[in-house]
């Protein structure tokens, strides 16, 4: 696995800080539910709105969080390849036979320590069910998921209680859902029902 900006010791120690000042100045706070957990799924929830990554990557920062996360084989190519793999992109390549969950799968098998954020809507744009990939990764790698989240309405994100797939997703979708209803977008006509297909 590539070293990233989260690995980079005094890069990662000096945003650690910054991270916490800018969020103070802008008025959020972080939170964090501590798991001695090596490796788990993040879901990244709601997304809907460019400034979900901003503000992920502060609390990320914030709470010492070494975050990867999925992206087609492209963005790790070209001029910006290199700085998209410092800051935590693993290539997926959708032209090969195996799907997007099995590579994913594989990369957790292949390592100790992992955490990879998945925002299960795909998109920020208004969609109407969640996608089930995150639920199908953690539940073939044997990790759990832990429920990530940046609200808007109380200016505050960080990582909720952690999720261990039981296999029945109709089940384990009604807890996750419970989490998720009272958590605010930053564009909240853009959110969806949590109805995993």
């Amino acid at each position: 696995m590539q070293k990233t900006i989260f690995y980079t010791p005094v890069i990662s120690h000096a945003m650690h800080y910054i991270a916490r000042c800018v969020l103070f100045l802008l008025g959020w706070t972080f939170e964090a539910n501590p798991q001695a957990v090596p490796k788990y799924v993040v879901i990244a929830a709601p997304h809907t709105s460019n400034w979900d990554f901003f503000y992920t990557m502060l609390v990320a920062f914030a709470l010492r969080i070494k975050v990867y996360a999925m992206g087609k084989k492209s963005l790790t190519e070209g001029p910006f390849g290199r700085v998209m793999l410092w800051f935590g992109i693993i290539p997926i390549d959708r032209s090969q036979s195996n799907s997007v969950v099995a590579q994913t799968i594989e990369t957790f098998n292949q390592h100790d320590n992992l955490v990879i954020i998945i925002p299960p809507s795909g998109t920020r744009n208004k969609v109407q069910y969640w996608k089930t990939g995150f639920y199908h990764i953690a539940h073939g790698a044997g990790v759990p998921i832990a429920l990530g989240y940046i609200d808007y309405k109380r200016k505050c994100g960080g990582i909720g209680p952690f999720i261990t797939p039981s296999g029945d997703i109709e089940k384990d979708m009604v807890e996750i859902r419970e989490y998720y209803k009272n958590i605010t977008g930053k564009n909240p006509e853009k959110q969806i029902d949590f109805k995993a297909v």
